[in-house]
């Protein structure tokens, strides 16, 4: 097991995405964000997946079949788009993404950023998080309002830099 390189790889996150959310005002988010990960739950299943370069919840998946931390964090966590699938309103009887709270789809892109920068490390650019994105399928089952947000915002940050991204959600998308 790998606990102490786990527990630091996901401080090392929480930390990031907790100064990436006060950079921007949403303080009690960026104290609260990924507590869930400490959780033996999740932590018990990290430490055994580590690999230090991607998530341990894709090992588990891998391994058996589905992720049983991962279960348990998006079920947990607002900030990640499955937390807000649920039946459709239309009677259909399938499943939608619902529209986030933007406040929550900011604390997705910072962590989103913040997961890229501890698993690129020193190779990190500003296109990396809306790479990671655009080789997902997480599009199809998000909200067209939060998917349209989330999306220029990593283009945003593609294209303008982390500074004026992270100056525009505080001025224009949080102050709304």
């Amino acid at each position: 097991m790998n606990a102490v390189k786990h527990f630091c790889t996901i401080t090392k996150h929480k930390l990031l995405v907790m100064k990436e959310c006060f950079h921007v005002g949403l303080y009690r988010q960026g104290i609260l964000h990924d507590l869930s990960k400490y959780s033996p739950t999740e932590f018990l299943v990290g430490c055994r997946y580590y690999q230090g370069t991607r998530s341990p919840n894709n090992a588990e998946r891998e391994d058996i079949g589905y992720s049983s931390a991962w279960l348990h964090h998006k079920g947990r966590n607002k900030h990640h788009y499955e937390y807000w699938i649920d039946y459709s309103l239309d009677g259909s009887g399938r499943l939608t993404g619902m529209k986030m709270p933007v406040r929550y789809v900011v604390e997705m892109f910072l962590d989103r950023t913040a997961a890229s920068k501890v698993y690129k490390r020193e190779k990190y650019k500003d296109t990396d998080p809306l790479e990671y994105y655009e080789n997902g399928k997480a599009a199809a089952l998000m909200h067209p309002d939060t998917r349209e947000l989330l999306e220029k915002l990593l283009h945003m940050l593609a294209e303008e830099g982390e500074e004026r991204t992270y100056c525009y959600i505080k001025k224009e998308i949080l102050k709304k």
